[in-house]
């Protein structure tokens, strides 16, 4: 999750109070909430009485005088590298205090009170589920609520998680980002104050081996179900003639389970797959659609004059990633802070071990590069889970003594109408190389903001790679 400040206001005080400085925190690329320092210096100092001042990364120090407008835009940038590395540290960022911190700074920014609401949550099918809920409930507190409205067992409600996406005028879903713990799902999706924003429950994993767990409940086979069918009718999961014939017949039986085992086999089952954009795989500036699943981010292009074609890249394969943020700022004007700055620019960079002893930089430039990233480290924490023996069961954080509340109404999930015939407009899709070493790769030059350590993403998974792998 990529947290930033990007400008600074200035604001009148409390009663007509003296003016002081307030950082927009912005979560990827949209306003979270508004905060002084000393309500972040107020953050740094529990947080190290919690933990010890030697995990917790430098806080800007106080100053005895008003800040220049220089100084201004210097602790803007350090508080911006100290949120930013409070959230990537697996203790901090994930700790009850941090993330408390946030909620009540968004709802007190958006001044929304607390008060029972009706959140409508819609599944992958477009089936409208309405849960009551407060508006200071968090995204554990709504997921738990939606798992009772559907009658979805306690120990599969980590399987599955809300995501926050952009309807587009031909209904399809374009992801924004995963709701997370430290956000009000309410005030995130009403904040943005357009109908085109809603919140979809869909599954939270990659390996399809874990929907054999999903599948011996019935809510839980109908989620995947309805899902998976959906994901079809859209194109995502790239299904044969033949296939598609041999799915509907399936369906025509209601026979759920086989349905899903014949979807399992097909290329891109399970992924998720983002707006078109563009990369510099296999030439600059190439239009490409990506998608990520299994352990890999899959790229769709077309080179001039040949037919659709694919490429492959292996999470195990890549040595890290990061994300860059540009703000261009329009001709003529003055690099001040927070003035003049147009929309905002996002980069998915990763290192790919094109061969043994060959490491090269591939970008994708894509307003969803933040939610690439966030699929990408989420498929690396499942790989090493895996790795270790664990179940991604115990990767859901669970409030201890939290209790699952269950609705006095339940609602079933709809079964989802036979698949259409088989758009004829799709081609067929021949790999790019079976191994990426024989393509060319145009590499990357310096980014166009820098980088911090902080900024990028290691991958632990990327270790375990032998030659048999390459």
């Amino acid at each position: 999750m990529h947290f930033s400040i990007p400008e600074t206001e200035s604001r009148s005080g409390d009663s007509g109070g003296s003016a002081y400085v307030a950082y927009n925190i912005h979560v990827n690329g949209v306003l979270h909430c508004r905060v002084r320092y000393s309500q972040l210096l107020g953050l740094h100092e529990q947080l190290r009485k919690e933990y010890g001042a030697n995990v917790l990364p430098a806080f800007p120090p106080k100053k005895l005088f008003s800040l220049t407008p220089a100084e201004v835009e210097q602790r803007r940038e350090q508080l911006e590298k100290y949120m930013q590395a409070v959230r990537q540290d697996p203790l901090l960022g994930s700790s009850e205090t941090f993330n408390s911190f946030l909620r009540r700074a968004q709802q007190e920014t958006q001044q929304v009170p607390t008060e029972e609401v009706s959140l409508e949550v819609l599944l992958s099918n477009g089936q409208k589920v309405l849960v009551n809920v407060l508006t200071s409930d968090q995204t554990e507190d709504v997921l738990e609520a939606v798992a009772a409205k559907l009658d979805l067992p306690d120990d599969l409600i980590g399987y599955f998680s809300l995501f926050l996406v952009r309807e587009k005028e031909d209904g399809a879903f374009s992801f924004v980002r995963k709701l997370q713990e430290f956000e009000l799902p309410y005030v995130s999706v009403t904040s943005l104050r357009s109908q085109e924003y809603k919140i979809v429950l869909r599954k939270s994993y990659w390996d399809s081996a874990y929907d054999d767990d999903v599948m011996e409940n019935r809510v839980g086979l109908n989620l995947l179900y309805a899902q998976t069918v959906s994901d079809i009718e859209r194109g995502w999961i790239l299904v044969t003639k033949e296939q598609h014939r041999q799915l509907k017949s399936l369906q025509e039986k209601v026979s759920k389970k086989e349905f899903l085992r014949l979807a399992q086999t097909l290329r891109h089952y399970g992924y998720l797959r983002f707006d078109a954009c563009v990369a510099d795989f296999p030439e600059k500036d190439c239009p490409v659609v990506v998608s990520a699943g299994n352990s890999e981010l899959s790229l769709q292009l077309r080179l001039p004059g040949q037919q659709l074609r694919e490429g492959s890249f292996r999470v195990t394969r890549m040595r890290c990633w990061r994300v860059t943020s540009s703000v261009p700022l329009p001709s003529g004007s003055t690099n001040s802070p927070g003035r003049g700055r147009g929309e905002v620019r996002l980069e998915l960079a990763f290192e790919y071990l094109m061969s043994k002893d060959r490491l090269q930089w591939v970008t994708i430039t894509s307003p969803q590069a933040i939610m690439m990233s966030i699929c990408l480290q989420s498929m690396v924490d499942e790989l090493m889970v895996k790795k270790s023996g664990g179940s991604i069961r115990k990767m859901l954080r669970r409030r201890m003594g939290g209790t699952l509340r269950r609705s006095d109404s339940q609602q079933a999930v709809k079964s989802p109408p036979l698949l259409e015939s088989p758009d004829a407009s799709r081609e067929s899709m021949v790999k790019l190389s079976s191994k990426l070493s024989a393509v060319s790769l145009r590499g990357i030059g310096s980014p166009s903001t820098d980088a911090s350590a902080s900024d990028v993403h290691g991958n632990f998974a990327f270790e375990g790679i032998g030659d048999e792998d390459l």
